[in-house]
């Protein structure tokens, strides 16, 4: 077998939505994320720097909140856990658990969404020194 040459680029995430609007609204108000497709009615994508979340609108979708641990759909790394953490906070994101240090090397902390999906935030510990 031969190895791959392809390089994966930035992250990119898709995600079902019962109502386009008020998620859209959400990642821009609360997330600082950029609305690419303002005019868009059935798809919106979304970016902050190298993330771009593509989300769909899927009235009819099981919701993630029913899917226990299976709704995060994400791990974001940053620079500054706490800093980032104060910006969402700020914001009015819904933050499900705020920032602490894991046995792993990692500062981490929970966002949610509206809608029930879970994204975690992390930062290295060594990096923080």
């Amino acid at each position: 077998m031969s190895e791959s040459t392809a390089k994966l680029g930035p992250f990119s995430f898709v995600l079902a939505v019962p109502d386009l609007k008020h998620s859209a609204s959400y990642f821009r108000d609360a997330l600082g994320f950029r609305l690419e497709w303002p005019e868009g009615s059935d798809w919106q994508l979304l970016s902050r720097d190298n993330v771009r979340i593509m989300i769909g609108h899927c009235p009819d979708a099981m919701s993630p909140s029913v899917t226990g641990d299976h709704n995060y759909f994400a791990y974001l790394n940053v620079d500054d856990a706490d800093a980032f953490h104060r910006e969402l906070v700020n914001r009015g994101a819904i933050i499900l658990q705020p920032p602490i240090d894991r046995p792993h090397g990692m500062r981490e902390f929970v966002i949610g969404t509206p809608d029930g999906h879970r994204m975690m935030v992390g930062q290295e510990l060594s990096a923080a020194n």
